[in-house]
């Protein structure tokens, strides 16, 4: 994803009232100014509530990665229409921190400032994600014999894994993968399954984003429990959410 560079623009200082003063006192040392910075936008204060339609000019150059209106058409790179603004605000500031680790993000959000980021948040969050389509292949062999291959997924966002510790995703997720107002809780719903099983298996190798109290490790604890076939059903249920539904 390229997002524009936003040039940081440093303003000139102007210093008055010395002039008259020069003839009485001696002249100080010259001073160098300092570098104005290049590669990193620096924020002026809090950010406002994102403006979505500031967000859409400031999200031109995401089209190429996450599509235009943020369904992007390659399952890797994730959806992000629908999205909580605030969710989308906080990964960009973990991905320009460097705390979350991805070199193609941290180039693309070092020239934002937060207020950027609530933009762009707002306007990807105001379009509507085109849910894909679960596989309704019926499993062969092993454990989950004769279920349809999203119904592993179906039960597990719902009833989750008791047996191995893995919570009902629907508790933090919401029973339609809406996901939850604020920073911490994302909309699943109609995700691309090969980004979600990608982040599902990360997460289960022990990935964690964020440090400190930034530190996201819920997730890693959760898909510690999951084997490969429950996390592409998993995947592939949330893709098709919308469309699936209970049967």
């Amino acid at each position: 994803m390229k997002f524009s560079h936003l040039l940081v623009l440093s303003s000139a200082l102007a210093f008055t009232g010395a002039i008259a003063q020069q003839a009485a006192e001696p002249a100080a040392p010259a001073v160098e100014p300092a570098a104005a910075p290049v590669a990193v936008a620096a924020d002026t204060g809090p950010a406002k509530a994102g403006d979505p339609k500031a967000g859409q000019t400031k999200a031109g150059a995401c089209a190429a990665c996450h599509g235009l209106d943020g369904n992007s058409a390659d399952p890797l790179n994730p959806k992000l229409a629908g999205q909580h603004e605030q969710y989308i605000w906080r990964q960009l500031k973990l991905f320009k921190s460097g705390e979350r680790e991805n070199p193609i993000m941290l180039g693309m959000a070092a020239t934002l400032t937060e207020q950027d980021m609530r933009d762009i948040g707002a306007y990807f969050g105001s379009q509507k994600v085109i849910a894909g389509v679960a596989d309704e292949a019926v499993i062969a062999e092993g454990p989950n014999a004769g279920k349809k291959f999203y119904q592993i997924g179906e039960s597990l966002y719902h009833s989750g894994k008791p047996s191995a510790g893995v919570p009902a995703c629907a508790a933090c997720h919401g029973p339609a993968g809406a996901g939850m107002p604020g920073p911490s809780y994302p909309a699943l719903g109609g995700q691309h399954a090969t980004y979600t099983a990608a982040r599902l298996t990360a997460f289960r190798d022990g990935m964690v984003w964020g440090k400190d109290k930034n530190a996201n490790v819920i997730m890693s604890q959760a898909a510690k429990g999951l084997s490969d076939e429950e996390i592409q059903g998993l995947a592939s249920y949330l893709q098709g959410l919308h469309k699936a539904g209970k049967k």
